[in-house]
């Protein structure tokens, strides 16, 4: 049997506990580690890959729904939380579910049992050659090939290709699911790039179809280990 590494982030004690126990229970989890704040957790996948994320959404410091926002989490996502009124967030980021506070080992089954066949899927789905952006009233296609950096401009992001510019509505978050990952990396709180197009980097700058992109401190760590693994 096919094991899935899985890591819980949750601040309270006794739901830590539980769930910790409930992922004990099933014979395809491999429970990696705990956390009971949002940055260690962070810090945790920002090096290693795990296939299943625990998250709890009210902690102190880092919510649930930040780290989501901020950072890119290839693993599948299960929201567990006491308040309702965040499923609606949780599904816009793409979570695998949303468990609400205090489930049943049963519910938990089904969610993990759902990001079991996602997880299957995935690795069974050919890489996608494109992708579909919102922009004003249409869907622009994007070929994922001819992505050279993406540029956050306040509300918007400018994704830049070889051969247009198209601006959307579409956060960072949502093109680090949409992109496999190896194809871009983010490497600034406004800036995303194609590993592929880049053309030098020096010290903490990349040049890129003739621009300088910087590298901030909060992504360079990340960064690098794209660019080092890479044959």
């Amino acid at each position: 049997m096919n094991k899935y590494t899985c890591i819980i982030i949750e601040d309270e004690p006794l739901a830590l506990e539980k769930t910790k126990d409930f992922a004990n229970k099933v014979p395809f989890l491999q429970l990696c580690a705990t956390f009971d704040n949002a940055l260690t957790g962070l810090a945790y996948l920002n090096n290693n890959k795990v296939d299943l994320l625990f998250l709890d959404i009210n902690m102190d410091e880092l919510s649930g729904i930040e780290l989501l926002e901020s950072s890119k989490i290839s693993s599948q996502v299960i929201i567990t939380t006491a308040y309702q009124e965040y499923a609606i967030k949780g599904y816009d980021l793409q979570i695998t579910d949303y468990l609400l506070k205090p489930f049943t080992f049963n519910r938990f089954l089904q969610a993990v049992n759902k990001a079991q066949e996602n997880i299957v899927h995935r690795a069974s789905d050919p890489q996608p050659e494109f992708i579909f952006v919102r922009t004003e009233n249409r869907l622009e296609k994007i070929m994922l090939s001819e992505i050279v950096y993406i540029e956050g401009m306040r509300d918007y992001r400018r994704i830049h290709t070889v051969n247009k510019k198209v601006m959307t509505l579409q956060n960072f978050s949502e093109f680090e699911k949409l992109i496999p990952p190896g194809l871009v990396c983010r490497v600034h709180k406004s800036f995303m790039v194609a590993l592929n197009k880049i053309e030098s980097i020096e010290r903490s700058r990349i040049k890129i179809a003739d621009q300088l992109i910087p590298i901030s401190d909060t992504y360079k760590e990340t960064f690098f280990q794209f660019i080092n693994s890479r044959p």
